[in-house]
């Protein structure tokens, strides 16, 4: 036991030489390490009669706490010494300029939602968005979805379970928007949409721009006018040609393709159509006294042609010199 407690002035001597954070866990485990002498000791304790077990084990608890103690001290000394070290030989001259500060931008995809809301809000169209995690009838169903459509498989939707889905399009917001306002409206609905694709041309989340004009007296050609009058103020070209091709939607009737005029092509826009008149039932409006149209743009397709962008992974890789483009 009088080994036991020359221990402390031994450890507080090698400890003392020691100039170095990392030499210091190496001094560390010569006392207190698995090998060390107090765990020899605390091995040793099954050896002793039981009344000498308490007496020696609590001895050798308060030498262990001495040199942990003394431990703990000389590694405050190092610390403080490297950090006046470290002020002497930094010094910092404050008659240097400051560093400037980058400046943020907004995303290119935020700037192509807001650039599309100003045209639509200057013509009279409202903004309104809904739920990302949408139930299976506004997102299916009250659109005229049937249960055997292709939308609604695995492999095209993602299903959280069987009520509820990431929402396919933003026409969800369509249905939930009439289901509490009443006729005549205009809105559009942009957000996030999600499928279950990935590629350079396509990706698991993207953004849907959907508009819907609702009134008594909507046609096919109000639905030209519009969708014209957006694409040439959004692409600055007041001669921009647009075409309508037959397709099919099952919550429009008739449906149509948008192209419009690219590169010498045709390119695809959008789709569009007259909603169907089970789908204003579905949202309670009176389909014999109300009709409108619908249509939905792609965000990261106008977004890609109007800054030339080729590929859509950059609009979701976050690299600061893809994003510093973008700078107003």
């Amino acid at each position: 036991m009088e080994e036991l407690k020359k221990l402390i002035q031994k450890a507080k001597d090698d400890f003392s030489k020691v100039s170095e954070l990392s030499d210091l866990d190496h001094v560390k485990s010569k006392y207190l390490g698995k090998q060390g002498p107090l765990t020899d000791a605390m091995r040793g304790l099954s050896s002793l009669p039981s009344e000498e077990k308490p007496i020696v084990g609590s001895l050798i608890n308060d030498i262990k706490k001495s040199i942990e103690k003394a431990l703990g001290d000389r590694k405050s000394e190092i610390q403080a010494q490297l950090m006046n070290d470290q002020l002497k030989n930094e010094n910092i001259d404050v008659t240097l300029d400051g560093k400037k500060q980058n400046k943020g931008t907004l995303h290119p995809i935020s700037i192509t939602i807001n650039k599309i809301e100003s045209i639509f809000n200057s013509i009279g169209f409202s903004s309104t968005d809904g739920p990302e995690i949408e139930d299976d009838y506004h997102n299916f169903t009250a659109l005229n979805i049937p249960e055997s459509h292709p939308a609604r498989a695995m492999h095209d939707t993602f299903y959280l379970n069987k009520e509820y889905v990431l929402r396919t399009h933003t026409s969800s917001v369509q249905i939930r928007y009439m289901e509490n306002n009443p006729p005549p409206l205009r809105i559009i609905s942009p957000g996030r949409v999600y499928r279950v694709d990935s590629d350079a041309t396509h990706s698991p989340m993207f953004h849907q721009i959907e508009g819907l004009w609702i009134d008594k007296k909507i046609s096919f050609a109000n639905l030209k006018w519009v969708t014209q009058s957006f694409l040439q103020k959004f692409f600055e070209n007041d001669n921009l040609k647009i075409r309508f091709r037959p397709s099919f939607f099952p919550f429009t009737e008739p449906s149509a393709e948008i192209d419009m005029e690219w590169n010498g092509g045709w390119l695809e826009i959008g789709g569009c159509g007259m909603v169907h008149p089970n789908v204003l039932s579905q949202a309670g409006v009176d389909h014999d006294l109300f009709q409108g149209f619908a249509f939905g743009l792609g965000v990261e397709r106008l977004a890609m042609l109007k800054y030339g962008i080729n590929d859509l992974r950059p609009f979701f890789n976050h690299d600061i010199r893809f994003l510093n483009q973008f700078k107003v």
